[in-house]
């Protein structure tokens, strides 16, 4: 962990613009931590709970070092986190990680999944062509964390929220909703299951859930 005004560490010794990025965001897990604040500021205890296997020294380091960086800022006061414009800058990033990963083979949607970490990939595998002209207002509950996500003119909007005030909501965990957004199962199905909860229209949350696929897009 850094000091307060002293230079983050340099790893790469180069004028690359790409080295320079990863001086400042490459270290494990920073990037993940970017994507747990990515729609909300959290404490400590609520960023790590979308992190497992990090360690409290590790997420403490990571936290010192983005903020060093310029990428997080830091509330002592609250015990807030929050990501800076710089921060928050980083979501093209993310997809665009998200993107290559639907590329490349080994991906395991059994393995955990965080809230932040399904609205981010919502926002990568829309159908875009299928989506345009289709306007939609979706709420997610996580119990811990909840989300209004806003379909229209092709694009989605996610924003943090405490309760859903949206025509459906569907709960549940982040593996859950996963597979009721990607999965083949019908929301019905799941609900009967006691996978997820849908509350309000569940014929309206299945025409938005058919709206993504987990495939590369065109």
């Amino acid at each position: 962990m850094t000091n307060p005004g002293q230079s983050p560490r340099i790893r790469y010794d180069e004028g690359c613009l790409a080295a320079h990025a990863l001086n400042l965001i490459g270290d494990r897990w920073a990037l993940l931590v970017v994507r747990e604040l990515m729609f909300a500021p959290k404490r400590f205890q609520m960023i790590r709970a979308g992190l497992p296997g990090i360690t409290a020294s590790v997420l403490t380091g990571r936290l010192g070092q983005l903020a060093q960086a310029g990428v997080v800022a830091h509330d002592e006061r609250l015990g807030i986190y929050t990501l800076t414009d710089a921060g928050r800058g980083l979501l093209p990033v993310l997809e665009s990680l998200c993107r290559w990963a639907l590329t490349v083979p080994g991906h395991d949607p059994t393995r955990f999944i965080s809230p932040s970490a399904l609205m981010i990939s919502m926002g990568v595998n829309l159908m875009r062509d299928r989506a345009n002209g289709i306007e939609a207002l979706a709420g997610f509950d996580f119990g811990g964390e909840a989300f209004e996500m806003r379909l229209a003119a092709g694009r989605l909007h996610t924003v943090a929220v405490t309760r859903p005030e949206t025509p459906f909501v569907l709960s549940g965990n982040g593996n859950a909703l996963a597979a009721a957004v990607y999965g083949p199962a019908r929301l019905r199905a799941l609900v009967a299951g006691e996978v997820v909860g849908v509350r309000g229209d569940i014929a309206a949350a299945q025409v938005f859930v058919d709206l993504f696929q987990l495939r590369p897009q065109p």
